[in-house]
Formats: C-alpha cells, sequence, structure tokens
C-alpha cells in the first residue's frame, strides 16, 4: 500500500469515479471558503469518510448492547465473559465516576451525554489506527478540531442555562481596583482569551498525539518483522486509552467550572432554607 493511503483512500477514489463532479467540489470547497489554493480532494474527504465509519461503528455496537440489556431482568445479572453489555458497562462507567466524583451526581447524570458520546467516539477512532491499512480520524486536526468545538459550544452552553448573566459576570473574577479603578475588563478579556484557547488546545493535543503515534507505528512496520511491533502496538493502545481519558477530563473539568457557580449556589440556598432560624432555636431552647 503507498505511504500515506488507506483503504479510506481507495474507498474515497470510487466516490471520485462514480461521481466525477465530487472531486472537484471538494478540491474548491476551502478556496471559496477561506480564499486558499485548491486542495487535494483526496486526502480532504479521507478523514470525513473515516469519522463516516467510526460515527456507523460506534451506532451498531450500541444498538448490540442495547439489545443485550432489553430485558431488565436478566440485565440485572452480570454476565461472566466480556461481552459488548459488559464492555460498555465498564466503559462508560469509568466515565461517569470520574464526573460523579468531580462535580456530583446530578450533574454528572446531567451533562454526561456529551462526554460519553466523546469517550465512545475517540477511542473508536483512535483504536481503528492500530490496524495496519486504516488511518485514525483522531490525527487530522479538522476532525479534533471538530470534537474540540463541540466540548466548546456545550460547557458554554450549560454556563449561561445554569447561571445566566452571572456566568459571564464569573469572568470578570472578583472586583479588583487600582487607585479606586476598576480593571475587571482586563481580566475579562483575558478570560475569554484563556477561554477561547481551551477548544484549540484541546484539539492539537489530540491531534498530534494520534499522528505521531500512528506514524510510530506505521515506521515500526515497514522496518521489522511481523510480531517485532507487538510492543509498540502494546504501547500505542495506551496512548489510544490515555488520549480518551484526557479528552474527556479536560472536558469534564470545563463543564464543572461552568457549571460550578450556580450548584454551590442552589446547595447554599437549599441548606438555608432547611436550617433553623435564630428565632426558631430560641423559640425551641424555651421550650424544652
Amino acid at each position: 500500500m503507498p505511504e500515506h493511503t488507506s483503504f479510506f483512500s481507495y474507498f474515497v477514489d470510487w466516490l471520485f469515479q462514480q461521481f466525477p463532479a465530487l472531486r472537484d467540489n471538494v478540491g474548491n470547497l476551502k478556496h471559496v471558503l477561506i480564499k486558499t489554493e485548491p486542495v487535494d480532494p483526496l486526502h480532504t474527504l479521507e478523514p470525513l469518510v473515516a469519522s463516516a465509519f467510526v460515527v456507523l461503528l460506534v451506532t451498531l455496537l450500541a444498538l448490540g448492547a442495547r439489545a443485550q440489556i432489553r430485558n431488565v431482568e436478566e440485565a440485572v445479572i452480570p454476565e461472566e465473559t466480556l461481552t459488548l453489555r459488559t464492555f460498555f458497562e465498564a466503559f462508560i462507567g469509568v466515565f461517569y465516576d470520574m464526573m460523579k466524583d468531580m462535580m456530583g451526581p446530578r450533574r454528572a447524570k446531567r451533562y454526561f451525554p456529551v462526554v460519553g458520546t466523546a469517550a465512545c467516539y475517540i477511542f473508536f477512532a483512535n483504536c481503528i489506527g492500530l490496524f495496519p491499512g486504516f488511518n485514525p480520524p483522531t490525527s487530522t486536526w479538522n476532525i479534533t478540531a471538530g470534537c474540540a468545538l463541540v466540548v466548546f459550544l456545550s460547557f458554554n452552553y450549560y454556563g449561561l442555562k445554569e447561571n445566566g448573566v452571572g456566568y459571564l459576570k464569573h469572568l470578570c473574577g472578583p472586583w479588583i481596583g487600582v487607585a479606586g479603578i476598576p480593571i475587571n475588563m482586563l481580566v475579562f478579556v483575558i478570560e475569554v482569551i484563556s477561554l477561547c484557547i481551551r477548544p484549540i488546545t484541546l484539539s492539537i493535543r489530540l491531534m498530534l498525539n494520534m499522528a505521531v503515534d500512528h506514524l510510530l507505528v506505521s515506521i515500526i512496520f515497514g522496518m521489522v518483522a511481523l510480531f517485532l511491533p507487538i510492543p509498540i502496538l502494546i504501547l500505542s493502545t495506551l496512548v489510544c486509552v490515555v488520549q480518551v481519558f484526557v479528552f474527556c477530563l479536560l472536558t469534564s473539568i470545563y463543564i464543572a467550572l461552568a457549571t460550578e457557580h450556580e450548584e454551590h449556589h442552589d446547595e447554599h440556598a437549599h441548606a438555608k432554607a432547611h436550617a433553623p432560624s435564630h428565632a426558631e432555636e430560641h423559640a425551641e431552647a424555651l421550650h424544652a
């Protein structure tokens, strides 16, 4: 197989043969959007096709796992062997427990769909790069930037939904004054810049790690015999899992920070509502 070519490349090339106009449209799309030179349509469309393949794969596996837990009476009994059901229960449980320890069970249950979906997609997208002839879509910045953009929009939406204008006030920080002049606007600008940098670092971290990991595996496969790359594949598997955990951990932290203020406010108001006042305590003491 030629360098930088995967099975998806042949599939995309077949699509171009069946739909000749598709090649020109894909090649000129970037030129139309950001006024750059036309790009290679093959390498532009290939990560999108690989990403669609991962989405389809995850969907089919999820439907298979759902079919195994449809019978509630049988689903409560743990299975002794590794099946789709036990895999997803263990895999998803790790990230749910992480979120529950970080932000409590109520918020973890509410915001878990974003983190759980990201975990499943990134894990399988990373792992298909372990098989010869497949390039992981997460080694392309367009794909990881899309994932990070979804996370960025999600945690800001959750923050505004939970705290309203208080979410923006939180970016200003506490009142800071120099010679009686507030400089919170400077703090606000710095916080906004820091907020916008998050999806960039989140996407580049995942893309670079997976691209370098896949390149290393490809080089080792080309240099040595069939069984010698096994230690590298074991290390690559560890890299795939660690990158999923890091991405979801940072996503959970961003969501927790965005929704933390309102949560604490609710807990404080709830405790205050159920706590007896000084007059009630005094009346109870007199009654006793």
